[in-house]
């Protein structure tokens, strides 16, 4: 006899920075369609994410059911990086496998809204990936891209990602941190900054900066300018609204020469 494995809709919907402007119609149409928007709830005061995501769900997606977990806790104080993220991104497939499963009806739809745009940066995409290799649920995924953090900070500082004839390159920090980053001409875009080191620490004071925290929200803060000049303002801004906020997400542009 052969056996039937469900089958669900799934739509990972960028959703921008917070602002529900920042949603293009295709999202808004993806959120219109679903029957189960499902939110993932994080630990700390990093949850307000989790609130303007709900926010979202009732203005653009008021027919859907919502379905609320934990999120897996990534171990961010691993000196092996690499696998604890493997291993986060592993639980959260199974995660989602789980609320598929027992949320979503065959045949049925759902949305997962993510921050920004997910095909820059955000590790929903590979999760899925994991999730309909892993077999034990059928899914008819796409992805409906938004805007992220790196376009938003270019806008608010009126400037663009890439200039003529040159090279952009988007690293986290980390590759920063290290030196590991290419050091040739192109210019960088820098996101996933570390709490307690920072990538402009390793970058030269005559290289110019486009920084921003919160970029797209009423909490936005932007400062620009030669790095020797504005890093340590830059530093201590970070310091104080992390401290205010609980948490913090920042991007910047540098440009090296």
């Amino acid at each position: 006899m052969r056996t039937c494995v469900p089958v669900r809709t799934v739509q990972v919907v960028g959703i921008g920075l917070g602002d529900p402007g920042q949603l293009t119609l295709d999202a808004v149409e993806a959120l219109g369609g679903v029957d189960v928007v499902v939110l993932l709830h994080k630990p700390g005061p990093a949850d307000e994410l989790t609130t303007i995501r709900a926010k979202i769900v009732e203005r653009f997606a008021p027919q859907a059911r919502v379905v609320e977990r934990d999120d897996a806790v990534r171990d961010r104080t691993s000196p092996d990086y690499e696998g604890a993220t493997e291993r986060w991104r592993d639980e959260r497939a199974a995660l989602y496998e789980q609320t598929l499963l027992d949320e979503v009806p065959d045949g049925g739809s759902c949305a997962l809204l993510v921050w920004g745009d997910p095909a820059i940066y955000d590790g929903t995409v590979e999760m899925l990936h994991r999730l309909d290799a892993r077999g034990r649920v059928a899914l008819d995924w796409r992805v409906v891209p938004g805007l992220g953090a790196p376009t938003v900070l270019a806008a608010a500082h009126r400037t663009t990602l890439t200039r003529t004839a040159r090279a952009a390159t988007i690293t986290p920090a980390r590759r920063v941190l290290d030196d590991s980053v290419d050091s040739g001409e192109a210019d960088l875009v820098v996101m996933l900054d570390s709490a307690k080191d920072h990538g402009l620490d390793h970058l030269p004071d005559d290289a110019t900066v486009y920084w921003g925290a919160y970029v797209g929200t009423p909490d936005e803060v932007l400062i620009a300018g030669r790095v020797g000049d504005v890093r340590a303002e830059i530093l201590a801004a970070r310091a104080t609204h992390r401290e205010r906020k609980g948490w913090l997400m920042d991007t910047y542009l540098v440009r090296r020469k």
